[in-house]
């Protein structure tokens, strides 16, 4: 008979505090790990019975986690391959030794990196997080061993005596201190195993549940139903992600999406992850509709090892634009702290970065060569994903700038090298350079797209939330372009060509109808110019210098340094005044100043009012102003 005190064999006194407030951020992962290290159990003798190592009947593998609310007690059971006493001192109360190295040994030649090589240690610890006293009652799987039963109070003492169990396996049992009685309830250790057990490899049961069964007919002859009484198995131990590829279709995949996520929308589509060299890797990623709400759209992605989940915090693993994706991804390989919760960065991580990056890629690319109409289609909501990664990633971007879309105004979509194409002969500059126009607001701009397209130019639209980044990474990538904005300048002067239109006024009358329009407008931040464009131009335009627009709304984003310092200037807009326009004529031909101030005012506010720039008393003003005159 076993019968045995002693001490656990630590190099301190302080280990269970340690273990409570530093190596555990997160109490309730106690309850993952000792569920881990019992599918670590079950699965080795699974592995032993396959290797001959074990030639008796397996039974019921599942682990089993109930509830004693009145004894205060929560126990883990499996049906693995159990311990000896001698393993328990040597798993359990040599804290620092792991079992895994000396298992590997054994039976490395079977090589199947799939199968969970489990480890006793450090992990079993965390149960003392939760409990005043656990106890182990376990018997192992060889033959002639003698159950064995441990139990420690949370000191460095530990009592070792004979168990009573009589079935292959082990029982944990916590005794739940009064801190963390929270655990006492059955919808939190629910909540919890569906958390971190949602698709371990072995049936998870907590509890038991009832279910309707065929129980015969009624005298009429009607299906009778009895219930009945079974186990409640919380997990999906076969995710598709541990499947071939070539054993789903879509609708497997549209289920497993709706499994982790159940009130999303449908996904656009979706990679099936799966190497072997030079690391392990496995999972399916989503592509969601992103749209515009890209804080909303992040950390839906869920780490597992070895189809234990770990985090959703996965930005170590995946390229920061790559989190906007769903799913899941299962590595063996990516490094994790004592308790499983955070990432180190090393070789491994960064390897399986740049997977995920290429396979990102390569199936958008796919996509867009298949089926360019459905790519089109799908461009509003994969539109910001794509340019997120151009802008954050540099291998990305090589790849995907043979996929990007450009969209103008008229819902037209081209490749980088298409537009470049479209716009040579047109919308080249006297300097060679191709200038691309854009409006991120088509209906505010409308007045200056439509100038535009007198012209015979083409508008992009580039109205999503990092378009200005995206602008700023196509002038640096692309030779001899520039992108402006349609509202920073007069279209004469946006593209900029040979032939010049001269204005019709004298230098005299240049000056006077800017002093007319100095007074009428009265503002500093108001920098009036008078220029010679086609009379059937606008009598005034207002625009903003692209460069110090642009700043000014990187800086609105969050940008720093320079970027910071442009935002915290005052807004500066140029009135440019068509010295061409017959207004402008009739107002130098007037000798009252009080009508001539009224016409420039009047000519001013309609050029505010065309962007929405009027408002206020301003807006007030001016229809009144507008009644008087056609009174």
């Amino acid at each position: 008979m076993i019968q045995e005190k002693g001490t656990i064999s630590i190099h301190t006194e302080n280990i269970f505090p340690i273990i409570k407030k530093f190596l555990y951020s997160d109490n309730e992962i106690f309850l993952r790990e000792l569920v881990s290290n019992a599918v670590d159990a079950s699965q080795k003798i699974k592995r032993l019975a396959s290797l001959g190592e074990y030639n008796a009947a397996l039974g019921d593998l599942k682990v089993s986690v109930s509830l004693d609310k009145e004894a205060k007690t929560i126990t883990i059971s499996d049906m693995g391959i159990g311990m000896t006493a001698e393993e328990i001192k040597k798993y359990i109360n040599q804290v620092a030794f792991s079992g895994a190295t000396e298992f590997m040994e054994k039976f490395k030649e079977a090589k199947d990196a799939n199968e969970i090589i489990g480890k006793f240690g450090l992990g079993f610890y965390s149960a003392f997080m939760v409990a005043d006293k656990v106890e182990i009652n376990t018997l192992s799987y060889q033959e002639g061993a003698e159950p064995a039963r441990w139990i420690c109070d949370g000191s460095t003492s530990f009592e070792l005596v004979a168990g009573d169990r009589t079935t292959r396996g082990s029982d944990i049992v916590l005794h739940i201190n009064e801190e963390s009685a929270d655990f006492l309830e059955e919808g939190k250790l629910s909540e919890i195993l569906k958390k971190y057990g949602q698709f371990l490899p072995i049936p998870i049961q907590f509890g038991e549940r009832t279910e309707s069964e065929p129980d015969g007919e009624d005298e009429e002859g009607k299906p009778k139903y009895k219930e009945v009484t079974v186990d409640n198995i919380i997990n999906n131990t076969s995710p598709i992600w541990t499947k071939s590829p070539s054993e789903l279709n879509d609708e497997d995949y549209l289920n497993f999406y709706r499994e982790l996520y159940p009130f999303s929308e449908e996904p656009l589509f979706w990679i099936h992850l799966n190497v072997d060299y030079p690391f392990n890797l496995t999972g399916v990623l989503y592509f969601p509709k992103v749209k515009n709400e890209l804080e909303l759209s992040r950390n839906k992605i869920k780490l597992f090892s070895r189809q234990v989940f770990i985090t959703d915090e996965v930005k170590d693993i995946v390229p920061e634009f790559l989190m906007l994706l769903h799913g899941v991804i299962d590595s063996p390989d990516i490094p994790l702290n004592v308790s499983r919760s955070f990432l180190q960065a090393d070789g491994n991580v960064k390897k399986i970065n740049n997977y995920i990056t290429r396979k990102v890629a390569d199936k958008l690319s796919e996509l867009f060569k298949e089926d360019r109409t459905a790519f089109e289609e799908k461009w509003k909501d994969i539109g910001l994903f794509i340019k997120y990664g151009m802008v954050s990633d540099e291998k990305f971007y090589d790849k995907a700038k043979d996929f990007v879309l450009l969209g103008n105004v008229n819902g037209a979509h081209f490749t980088m090298s298409e537009y470049a194409e479209k716009v040579k002969a047109e919308q080249t500059n006297k300097e060679g350079n191709a200038i691309y126009l854009y409006t991120s607001d088509a209906a505010k701009h409308h007045s200056f797209i439509a100038s535009a397209e007198k012209r015979g130019y083409d508008v992009l639209l580039m109205d999503g939330p990092l378009d200005n980044h995206f602008i700023s990474q196509m002038e640096q990538k692309l030779e001899k372009t520039q992108l402006k904005r349609i509202d920073s300048d007069v279209i004469d002067k946006l593209v900029e060509k040979d032939v010049v239109i001269e204005s019709v006024l004298s230098e005299g009358e240049s000056k006077t109808v800017k002093e007319l329009f100095d007074k009428a407008i009265n503002k500093t931040s108001m920098n009036v110019t008078i220029e010679g464009l086609s009379p059937e131009e606008m009598p005034v335009t207002i625009t903003m210098d692209e460069f110090m627009r642009r700043m000014k709304d990187m800086s609105k984003m969050g940008g720093g340094g320079m970027m910071g310092f442009y935002g915290n200037l005052p807004d500066n807009y140029k009135v440019s005044v068509n010295g061409n326009h017959k207004l402008i004529k009739r107002m130098l031909e007037t000798t009252d100043e009080d009508t001539q101030k009224r016409l420039a005012r009047q000519a001013f506010d309609l050029a505010l009012l065309s962007q929405g720039m009027l408002t206020g008393a301003d807006l007030t003003a001016f229809v009144t102003r507008s009644v008087d005159l056609i009174d």
